[in-house]
């Protein structure tokens, strides 16, 4: 049978994951009373509650006699690590680009990973259907995107399809609507390029993990050339060239949404290694006598760094089931092995962990789904990282892309110059304004709520990492102090009532609080502590308008991000199951100002 392996590419919410699903309804993957729901491929509670992708998925399909290896990949920048892996597996890809936005930056992205890797590029151009969408111009710019990147001819000779994914039809002219994907398919068929087989020796290039509590590891990739067999000698060629003995237990592949299990598996299928020992991604299977090793995988280095440490504050324990450092090191190290682009250092303090990731989401992702688990542990700053290059001190730069309505562009444009950022260009779609700016990563942490809030709720931010470029200088910081509490105790309606004047409240009336908790964020520059335990004095004393009722604005609660993005130098974010919380490093009065920043 033959074999196709494609990888779908595009920006995030252009259509990825949606379109996969009409594929495998189209394939019918699923019997006729089997109700799959949406996303299909979204499984995790995470990628569900977001409505993002965040790991690589493999799916196969059979078409016409043909098997169609379809790897699904995430769109965030900050998720690149997934997509540079996974597209060594591909022999094209399809790109997906939305008919009213056009190309993103992150669509540039993950394109300009496929185009070096000499892979060939179907385009397919999703949601025609949207209102005053362009269609013919946005394949226009795909090709000058391309051209730009650096195509070879062949690939800008690129077929496209049109059509809404989400509306189940493809058809070549998108002035005509089908009522079927089926001009994608044969798209794919005619001009994705079959695996080509060279003579020689096992060769297969380890691309992703998976786990299992029966079998341990899993190794998967596709086979470059010769054969797989059950019960197979082989050899591991690491990174650094050493090699390792190993022997394959069971071969799988994949079949639909599911893995099947093979005696052997032919040159250019993706399949599934169960048995391996101590690999790692980016080793090279190959033969037993006489090992040839593939070249390795190169993965962006991280761009931003923080702090992890135990939960010390005075509710630890209480919600958690792992809270010691043992515990943390242990899953971090876990999750080093499947997730290249993260790195982690130890520190003077046998309970501190340095986490260096490609962005603020890259790393609330490993926090939340730490903190799922029944972690609880506490989070410094992001900080980003600054190298010398030449004697100059550099910091990573960003290209920023903020789509939102034409009448709030001004305040928008001004936000991100006061935080050093250059703009590049102005355009307007309807009556919304797409500026593109270049701006230093530490200009971003924090950006993003500012801009909901001036923007009412309706500014689009993406961005991707560019490169290192000399210091900026410094960037304005959080322009308002913290309510810092003063006691241990639960908050009174009464106190937050009398303090409401002093800035906006984070904890709710009857919320259990510490001493040291950050509980409010303060109207002016300095930190305040205020005590808001206090009940009210029943005295047999009247006096007139004693007993008004206590109004009180409800508590601002922050998303994960937002807390991180929030936060200052001396503060933390304890997260555990079940609250997030502020607070400060030293939790005393006495202690933070002797210990001054």
């Amino acid at each position: 049978m033959k074999v196709k392996n494609i990888a779908i590419i595009a920006h995030v919410d252009h259509g990825k994951t949606t379109l996969v699903d009409k594929i495998m309804h189209f394939c019918s993957i699923f019997r006729e009373n089997e109700n799959s729901g949406e996303l299909i491929l979204d499984n995790n509670d995470l990628e569900r509650e977001r409505g993002i992708t965040i790991t690589s998925k493999n799916v196969s399909v059979i078409y016409k006699d043909t098997k169609i290896n379809i790897i699904d990949t995430p769109g965030h920048a900050d998720f690149g690590g997934e997509v540079e892996r996974v597209l060594n597996m591909a022999d094209g890809v399809l790109l997906l680009v939305d008919a009213f936005e056009g190309p993103m930056p992150q669509t540039r992205f993950v394109l300009q990973k496929a185009i070096d890797l000499g892979l060939k590029p179907c385009v397919v151009v999703n949601k025609v259907d949207k209102e005053n969408c362009t269609p013919d111009e946005v394949h226009e710019s795909v090709f000058d995107l391309m051209f730009e990147l650096g195509a070879e001819e062949w690939q800008l000779d690129f077929p496209t399809v049109y059509g809404s994914a989400k509306q189940n039809w493809m058809s070549d002219d998108w002035k005509k609507p089908a009522d079927t994907i089926e001009p994608l398919l044969d798209m794919v068929l005619e001009h994705i390029p079959s695996p080509e087989f060279e003579e020689g020796t096992v060769q297969m290039l380890i691309t992703s993990l998976d786990f299992s509590s029966f079998t341990g590891r899993i190794a998967i990739g596709r086979l470059q050339r010769g054969v797989l067999k059950e019960g197979m000698q082989v050899t591991l060629v690491k990174r650094d060239g050493t090699k390792v003995k190993s022997k394959i237990k069971e071969l799988h592949v994949f079949e639909g949404l599911g893995r099947r299990k093979v005696s052997e598996v032919q040159a250019g299928d993706i399949c599934a290694l169960v048995g391996l020992e101590g690999f790692e991604i980016g080793d090279t299977v190959a033969d037993a006598e006489n090992p040839e090793a593939l070249k390795t995988i190169s993965i962006d280095e991280p761009t931003m760094s923080m702090l992890f440490t135990i939960n010390d504050s005075p509710f630890f324990g209480k919600d958690g089931k792992f809270v010691t450092s043992r515990h943390i090191k242990e899953r971090l190290e876990k999750e080093l092995e499947k997730n290249l682009a993260l790195r982690m250092q130890p520190t003077d303090s046998a309970d501190k962990f340095l986490v260096f990731g490609r962005g603020v989401l890259h790393l609330s992702v490993l926090i939340e789904t730490m903190r799922r688990e029944g972690y609880e542990l506490q989070i410094g700053q992001p900080q980003v990282i600054i190298k010398e290059i030449d004697g100059v001190k550099c910091e990573p730069v960003e290209e920023m892309t903020i789509d939102l309505p034409e009448n709030v562009s001004g305040t928008a444009i001004n936000m991100v110059t006061i935080r050093k950022g250059e703009m590049l260009s102005m355009e307007g779609k309807g009556d919304r304004m797409v500026c593109k700016f270049i701006i230093p990563s530490r200009g971003i942490i924090g950006l993003r709520n500012q801009l909901l809030t001036a923007t009412a709720g309706e500014a689009i931010m993406t961005h991707r990492f560019l490169e290192y470029q000399p210091l900026k200088g410094g960037i304005p910081e959080r322009q308002n102090g913290s309510l810092v509490s003063m006691e241990t105790g639960t908050a009174i309606p009464y106190s937050i009532d009398k303090l409401q004047d002093r800035g906006r409240f984070f904890v709710n009336p009857n919320e259990d609080i510490y001493e040291g908790q950050v509980i409010g964020e303060n109207s002016r520059q300095d930190d305040m502590t205020v005590n808001i335990t206090k009940t009210k004095k029943l005295s047999n004393v009247r006096s007139s308008g004693a007993d008004d009722k206590a109004r009180i604005v409800p508590a601002i609660k922050f998303s994960l991000e937002e807390a991180l993005e929030y936060i200052q130098k001396d503060e933390y974010v304890e997260v555990t199951p079940n609250h997030l919380r502020l607070r400060k490093i030293y939790l005393k009065e006495v202690d933070r100002k002797r210990n001054k920043i």
